[in-house]
């Protein structure tokens, strides 16, 4: 829905939707990756993923994980410009930048997923794998590897630290400026609405980042693995839940935009 209203609406052809609809087409194609196999297992009760399947499931992961760790960083630094740098905001976020933001991210998280994914071919498997989780995820897998992992674990620890640990920091520096100049709004309430906000879009990222880069760089014990498995449903199906709902603080726009497609009167 949010795709559509901010596609078909001139509205809402700004860099704050542009970016929720790519954050919305990036939720839709993660989550479809794990739940409908995690629903195929449930019903059918068979656990059973072909190894092409599992590498395949692993490649897509993270992908569209990277994807949305990079988008949000996106969307941080979108909210930075328009709340610290009101009057230069237009100049800066211009289309041309947008665009350029949202294809690096593409390329990055293409790269990463494929360089992982071809990696974890190499690996050999003494037997038939059960992997204690509810979906292939890239540290089981390699932790259940039989032949050497070194070189895999140096590579995935790695690309957690950079693409995962490097946005972070910007994230948080974006924020604290926010913070800083809603501090010297003059309105309470101008100044709960802002808190409120920019709570919220914390506490998502907050969630995202913390179970995400907690599963890839814990130990892959087996003592962790029901740990793990509950961290991963937080990023791969809680995040993705919630952000239309944080990420939307002017639903009304959305709202309209979609009243205006149902021809129904807008208020």
């Amino acid at each position: 829905l949010i795709i559509l209203a901010v596609s078909s609406d001139s509205h809402l052809h700004t860099p704050m939707y542009f970016f929720l609809a790519n954050l919305s087409l990036a939720d839709i194609c993660f989550t479809s990756t794990t739940i409908p196999k995690m629903l195929w297992n449930i019903q059918t009760q068979s656990k059973v993923i072909t190894y092409e399947g599992c590498i395949t499931q692993i490649y897509f992961v993270l992908l569209f994980a990277g994807w949305d760790d990079f988008l949000l960083t996106a969307m941080a630094y979108d909210r930075f410009v328009a709340i610290c740098h009101p009057l230069h905001y237009t100049v800066i976020m211009n289309p041309q930048l947008c665009g350029l933001l949202v294809l690096v991210s593409w390329i990055i998280s293409v790269l990463n997923s494929l360089l992982q994914s071809l990696m974890a071919l190499q690996l050999s498997f003494c037997t038939e794998v059960e992997i204690p989780h509810f979906f292939c995820d890239l540290n089981q897998v390699v932790g259940h590897a039989c032949s050497d992992k070194f070189l895999n674990d140096i590579v995935m620890y790695f690309a957690t630290v950079l693409l995962g640990g490097a946005p972070l920091p910007g994230i948080l520096y974006f924020y604290s400026k926010i913070v800083s100049s809603i501090c010297r709004i003059s309105s309470a309430q101008g100044k709960y609405k802002a808190f409120s906000t920019c709570a919220s879009h914390l506490s998502v990222i907050s969630l995202f980042y913390y179970t995400g880069l907690g599963v890839y760089l814990s130990s892959a014990a087996p003592q962790s693995s029901h740990a793990s498995a509950v961290a991963s449903v937080m990023y791969t199906v809680v995040t993705p839940m919630l952000n239309p709902f944080i990420y939307s603080p002017r639903n009304k726009d959305i709202k309209g935009a979609l009243k205006r497609i149902l021809g129904v009167p807008v208020m």
